[in-house]
């Protein structure tokens, strides 16, 4: 990447109010999964790709290991792991929200979102192994996630209330 896109990606990190991060759990939402996905091709606009079966079931005879859910124990492990790095690196924890399929955090960072993203996913699947809830070589999170930028109080009103009050069971598995 030159010089230009990295001075740009650090002004957008900058001029952000929070982000709004989503991951999901090794192999329970696939690409092109009918419930929704964002592909590289879309991730821009956010629009949702078109379902398609042959997608799915194609990843699905690619993956090297077990869907992964996570354990009410294990949430609670990657709840408190988020908070602890958060705490840590004094970053402001507004939501967190571990689902048995994917994860939401609400944070301010002082580094990008995909930087913060890739280090609260790596902090919580060590956690889980040093716990024993997770080998030392499975795989627990999807490549990459959701990386959305809050600009505004009221967005991020609304992203918390998301995060907090509006996780049903809807989605997962």
């Amino acid at each position: 990447m030159g010089r230009a896109s990295d001075q740009g990606r650090y002004a957008l990190c900058m001029s952000a109010l929070a982000y709004f991060l989503t991951w999901t759990t090794y192999g329970t939402w696939l690409r092109s999964d009918p419930r929704g996905s964002v592909v590289d091709e879309n991730r821009r606009g956010f629009a949702y790709a078109e379902p398609d079966h042959d997608l799915v079931a194609a990843d699905i005879k690619r993956m090297r290991g077990d869907a992964v859910l996570l354990s009410p124990e294990m949430r609670g492990m990657t709840h408190s792991t988020i908070n602890s790095v958060c705490v840590h690196r004094g970053w402001p924890l507004h939501a967190v929200n571990a689902r048995s399929n994917h994860v939401h955090a609400v944070l301010t960072s002082t580094i990008s979102a995909e930087r913060t993203l890739a280090d609260l996913k790596a902090w919580a699947t060590r956690r889980m192994r040093e716990a024993g809830l997770v080998g030392m070589n499975d795989r627990v999170w999807t490549t990459h996630g959701s990386t959305r930028h809050i600009f505004d109080r009221e967005s991020l009103a609304r992203a918390v209330d998301y995060v907090v009050r509006h996780q049903d069971m809807k989605g997962e598995r």
